[in-house]
């Protein structure tokens, strides 16, 4: 068993003023050159790279050890620093190097089957089963402890603001919370089933019961849904909850957090107050409830201006109550071919857009995919309303609302990306506030919550829950930052009329609603303090904050976009001995 250097220090924290120091490192052998005489290793630990060096002044055992070393060894090394000859500006230890005076070898590697550097070009699922390999990389590193200071920050900021760390309970009763639940049988109750939590809502609205007064926590949720860049099936939120507390009370607390987060993990000054938009604007204007602002190309209505046009794919998408919408990418028609429009016109397809009209102002005229069609008074009054100048491009889509709003939505971003428009350096938060209470599935016939069954609906709306409930909006709220929804909350019902009213509107019988809530509706009966919370997505956070495209860059053991975890091989079959303890028959397909 090979004796254990104590390090004196970490490899990446040496620099110029340790020079003449005798330091102990341990760590990994990044690569190694032997130039004959000499002996050149850069060794790795989570906090960098240095430079270490053998000469053949060293014992000729040592300098035979040295000679055996290769990639991904791992290694002690006592030596002395001094200042490197040919310095490496791109290396953060570039000034010095550390001349060995002793090592012991602690394990040896084989040859990795993935590259442990940053650039690697190799596939995301090679990357998930040799995880442990591809975590030694200094980009995952600096995510992994990225991440644990944005929980150490947040922790210290909420513990100062008289909220209380509680840990709700993994093993919860299945509750319809908008996703699939993930069910774990019950040994001992058999045939009955656990749920894993998607959400602590219940259970930290009643700790608002139980006088808490402000909760916090940092947990697991899982959620069974199809996959895609910002989703896992378990993910980790930031949830709290306050009492006593209107909209204001919340958002005013959020934003001093967001506001001390930045400036401690980023040195990013946050102005305060945040923008505040409203659901309908934030759609009228971006065509999503998740605007980026760091770019324009707002959309705007022609709805007025083309109704009598003559064009029927636009007066016939008003005429059934659709809209008739467009953005002005201004100044770059320069830089759309007509293929390129084509090729714009087909990507929209998949939000349900059956075409893609355009304009294109010139000096001297506007030539349009309709101009046959529409007199060029119409077209001139279009450009008008979209303050057009030469050398403008403006898209046009008509259809229903929410395939306007998908669809031009979609073309504001990708247009701004493929423009190079888009200003990573800038942090563009909003608030979006006064959601609808309800959406409407058409395939079922039924109400849905837009967020979920306890946002409260604002005071001045109740009456319209008998009436209108789709003009129902909620004491909701979601904020943004640059175009993704880091977190969303809502003032909570406190009622348990009200409460049960809205069960009965999304069409849940007393039988379902006593069987699915009774415990809440129970609680409730004991004395319920107005409260209302938020929860934000700590992966997407940390995401976004890292500059990475996926949540799996900043999770250390991730599931692949199948759901499986490559490198332990769940989910695996259970063997026939577990399933018959459980009383559970499987049917292979």
């Amino acid at each position: 068993m090979a004796k254990v250097f104590k390090r004196t220090n970490m490899c990446g924290e040496l620099n110029i003023s340790h020079i003449g120091n005798t330091v102990v490192l341990n760590g990994w052998i990044q690569r190694k050159r032997n130039l004959g005489g000499l002996i050149f290793c850069d060794l790795r630990d989570k906090t960098g790279i240095v430079q270490i060096v053998f000469n053949q002044d060293v014992p000729q055992k040592l300098f035979e050890m040295a000679d055996r070393l290769k990639s991904e060894y791992v290694v002690g090394i006592k030596g002395q620093v001094k200042e490197r000859e040919s310095k490496n500006q791109q290396l953060a230890t570039g000034e010095i190097e550390i001349f060995v005076e002793d090592l012991v070898i602690y394990s040896e590697s084989e040859t990795p089957p993935i590259y442990i550097k940053d650039d690697d070009d190799v596939s995301e699922n090679l990357r998930l089963k040799y995880r442990y390999l591809d975590l030694r990389k200094n980009r995952m590193q600096k995510n992994l402890i990225f991440r644990h200071n944005m929980m150490k920050i947040t922790r210290e900021f909420f513990d100062k603001e008289g909220f209380t760390e509680i840990e709700t309970p993994m093993l919860i009763k299945p509750t319809p919370e908008g996703a699939r639940d993930y069910l774990v049988p019950s040994r001992v109750n058999q045939g009955k089933f656990y749920a894993l939590p998607q959400s602590p809502q219940m259970f930290k609205q009643i700790l608002m019961v139980s006088g808490v007064d402000r909760y916090f926590q940092i947990v697991k949720c899982f959620r069974d849904e199809d996959l895609r860049a910002d989703r896992q099936p378990e993910f980790t939120l930031i949830d709290l909850e306050m009492s006593f507390v209107d909209i204001d009370d919340v958002l005013e607390i959020q934003e001093r957090y967001l506001k001390h987060l930045f400036k401690e993990l980023m040195n990013i000054d946050i102005e305060l107050p945040l923008p505040r938009l409203s659901y309908d604007e934030a759609m009228e204007r971006y065509g999503t409830d998740k605007p980026d602002t760091r770019f324009g190309f707002e959309l705007q209505s022609i709805n007025e201006i083309v109704k009598d046009c003559g064009f029927k794919v636009f007066t016939g998408a008003i005429e059934s109550g659709g809209d008739v919408r467009g953005i002005n990418i201004n100044g770059y028609n320069d830089r759309f071919s007509r293929k390129d429009l084509d090729r714009l016109q087909e990507e929209i397809k998949v939000y349900g857009a059956k075409g893609l009209a355009w304009m294109r102002v010139e000096e001297n005229e506007i030539k349009s995919s309709f101009s046959k069609i529409i007199d060029e008074e119409t077209l001139n009054k279009i450009a008008k309303a979209f303050n057009a100048k030469a050398n403008d491009l403006i898209l046009i889509v008509a259809g229903p609302k929410k395939i306007v709003f998908d669809s031009l939505g979609f073309l504001r971003r990708e247009i701004a990306q493929r423009l190079g428009l888009i200003d990573n350096t800038k942090y563009n938060f909003l608030w979006v506030l006064d959601f609808p209470l309800f959406e409407y599935d058409e395939e079922e016939g039924k109400y849905n919550s837009m967020h979920h069954p306890f946002t409260s609906p604002k005071d001045e709306d109740i009456d319209l829950l008998d009436t209108d409930p789709l003009m129902v909006r909620a004491k909701a709220y979601d904020i943004v930052l640059n175009g993704v929804e880091l977190g969303g909350g809502s003032i909570r019902i406190h009622d348990k009329d009200l409460q049960k009213k809205i069960f009965s509107i999304l069409g849940l019988s007393d039988e379902e609603i006593e069987s699915k809530f009774g415990f809440l509706l129970e609680a409730f009966k004991y004395g319920t303090p107005p409260h209302g919370g938020l929860a934000y997505g700590l992966d997407r956070m940390a995401m976004i904050l890292c500059n990475e495209k996926s949540i799996r860059e900043v999770i250390a053991f991730p599931k692949n976009q199948a759901a499986m975890c490559m490198m332990s091989g769940a989910p695996s079959e259970a063997s026939e001995e577990l399933l018959e303890e459980l009383k559970i028959t499987t049917i292979k397909g």
